[in-house]
Formats: structure tokens, C-alpha cells, sequence
């Protein structure tokens, strides 16, 4: 009599088999990564010439819009095909009503022209959300306290109408307004930019793993306080569902969950449900903490990186936004 006579087992069944050599594990790998699934986000500063550190990011820098080109054709070559952009704004240039979010000639727009002058090709997505460009740091106007909905809607549409007009490919609200998705697309298809995409933060979570990004684009501070009567609250789950299908109704094209690692469940959740395009951002906090880890000696990575990436890909992603992008993508290459 067989040790285990039920069909399938050990040892005629051993699944290390397939794991034996590198050829075969490709073979039957399940999930792909490839640098066609990556976004790297990148912070613009004023200037020419600058290229500024962010500390709490180490290896994450502001780069002027000089600089910026020059690091998105080595992106370009490396075969990653959008990249996310995000203003470092001027003190003197942040005021309560936001306004310079919709100046056409901001730094944002300003950087946005010259990328897609030189790099037509490479998709270029655009923030939308007023914590640049206010004192306190919040994605919306507020008044008396409160972050005001409908006023902020209003700015948004505003701001998103300045970056389509200065080439964006896709706009991307990350401010977690109610409503904004659908007035955006209706102010984008009025104002000709129908093929325009919206990228909808739709999960974006109350998280704190946001400081080294806010950080970086200087939206942080003692006036900031929380964004939890806006951002959603870590323990919901079906609540996230709720705002992908109220974004996907008024006109999103792309869903987005935020930040990453901690909410893989949402991921495939989101995929299972509705079937659209998700994306996933792993936020500074993760980028940070790997960092960190590997200065210290205490994890490799190369490997890390890597393993994270394929693990948003195994639980749905369909695109992966990452400050380790172009090192992921050399990897790859490798």
C-alpha cells in the first residue's frame, strides 16, 4: 500500500518540481512584472539647475523642471510609460483660496508644456488637489475649520481644466471631494478635452504614511492637523467599494487605491468587483521604510522592491505608481 494512496499526493504530486530550474519558473510564473506596469512619481521645483534631496526620502529628490526631462528620458529608455507629477510650490505662492492651483502658467503647467514638448510619447498625469497651494496644507478650501466640499469641487475644476490645457494626459483628483469626478469630466468634455483620462483616487485612505510626500511638496506643517473628515478611515473595507462605484458612475476611466501594502485587500477587492483598470500607489511612507532598511543594512533592496511590486500585481493592480520605478525597471532589465 502507497504511504499516501489519495490522488494527486506526495509522491507522485511534487510541486517542487517546477521550481527546479529558472526556465520553469518562468514558464509557470502567474504574475508578470514589467516596467509597462510601473508610474513614477516625481516632485518639481522651481528653478533651473536644482536638484534638492528629500530627506525623509532618501533618494527621492525635487528636480527642476530643467532636470526633470532629463530623468524621464532615462525613464523612456527603460521602457516606463507615464509618469505622475507633483509641485513643490513657493511659499509666497500658497494663499486660502488656492488660486494659483489654476494659474496657467504655475510651475506644474509650466513643467507639464515642456515634458510633453520633448517626451510626446511618455504619458504624463497630473495632480489634482489643493495642498500645494494652500497655507494649511489641505486638499480643499476651508472655512470656518472645515474642509468646504462644493467651493473646493469648484477650484478643482478649475485647476483640472489648466492642466489639461497645458497637455496633461490624464488628471488625476486625489483630494477625495464628493463629487469631483463627475464635475471635472463635465467640465473637461465642455471644454474639448474628452480623450482626456481620469485617474480617481477613489480609496484613499487617512494614513500615515504620507509624511515623507508631504514633505517633500511642503503641504505638511503644524497647521495641518488630520485629513480624516475627508480621506477615508483604515478599518472599511465596503466603504471603498462604495467610492470606486460612485467614481466609475460619474466618469472615471482609471480607479486608484492609496497607499499600498497595508490595503492589498482593497486591491482585489476593487479587481473582483468591478473589472476596470486599478492602480495602486506605494506611497512615500513604504518607499521611506525600504529605504531605510537597506541603509541600514537590514534588508536587500533590489529584492524587496521587487517582491512589493509583484505582490500589487498578485492582488490585482493593473499599474503600480512607485518612487523606485527606474531602479525597479533597471532591475527588470537586468
Amino acid at each position: 500500500m502507497e504511504r499516501f494512496p489519495f490522488a494527486g499526493g506526495y509522491p507522485r504530486t511534487r510541486l517542487r518540481r517546477n521550481r527546479a530550474d529558472a526556465w520553469t519558473r518562468r514558464l509557470v510564473a502567474e504574475v508578470r512584472l514589467a516596467p509597462d506596469d510601473l508610474i513614477w512619481p516625481l516632485f518639481v521645483v522651481a528653478g533651473e539647475g536644482r536638484r534638492e534631496p528629500v530627506a525623509s526620502m532618501p533618494g527621492g529628490e525635487r528636480l527642476s523642471i530643467d532636470l526633470l526631462t532629463a530623468a524621464i528620458d532615462e525613464a523612456r529608455g527603460l521602457g516606463i510609460p507615464a509618469v505622475a507629477l507633483f509641485p513643490t510650490v513657493d511659499p509666497w505662492d500658497k494663499a486660502d483660496d488656492a488660486a494659483e492651483a489654476y494659474n496657467p502658467d504655475n510651475l506644474l503647467c509650466r513643467a507639464v508644456r515642456t515634458v510633453k514638448t520633448a517626451h510626446p510619447d511618455v504619458g504624463v498625469i497630473t495632480d489634482v488637489a489643493l495642498d500645494p497651494y494652500t497655507p494649511h496644507g489641505h486638499d480643499g478650501l476651508m472655512r470656518g475649520g472645515r474642509i468646504v466640499n462644493d467651493e473646493t469641487v469648484a477650484v478643482l475644476c478649475r485647476q483640472a481644466l489648466a492642466q489639461a490645457r497645458a497637455g496633461a494626459d490624464v488628471i488625476a483628483p486625489s483630494d477625495m471631494m464628493d463629487g469631483r469626478v463627475g464635475l471635472i469630466r463635465s467640465a473637461l468634455d465642455q471644454g474639448g478635452f474628452e480623450l482626456v483620462r481620469i485617474l480617481a483616487y477613489s480609496a484613499k485612505y487617512a494614513s500615515a504614511f504620507y509624511g515623507p510626500f508631504r514633505d517633500a511638496v511642503g503641504s505638511g506643517g503644524v497647521l495641518l492637523g488630520d485629513k480624516k473628515t475627508y480621506q477615508m478611515d483604515p478599518a472599511n473595507s465596503d466603504e471603498a467599494l462604495r467610492e470606486i462605484a460612485l467614481d466609475l458612475a460619474e466618469g472615471a476611466d482609471m480607479v486608484m487605491v492609496k497607499p499600498g501594502l497595508p490595503y492589498l485587500d482593497i486591491v482585489r477587492r476593487a479587481k473582483d468587483a468591478f473589472g476596470v483598470p486599478t492602480f495602486v500607489y506605494q506611497v512615500s511612507g513604504e518607499y521611506a521604510m525600504m529605504k531605510a532598511a537597506a541603509v541600514n543594512g537590514w534588508l536587500d533592496y533590489g529584492r524587496i522592491l521587487l517582491e512589493t511590486l509583484l505582490g500589487f500585481k498578485r492582488a490585482g493592480a493593473d499599474g503600480i505608481l512607485t518612487y523606485g520605478a527606474v531602479e525597479a525597471a533597471r532591475l527588470l532589465r537586468e
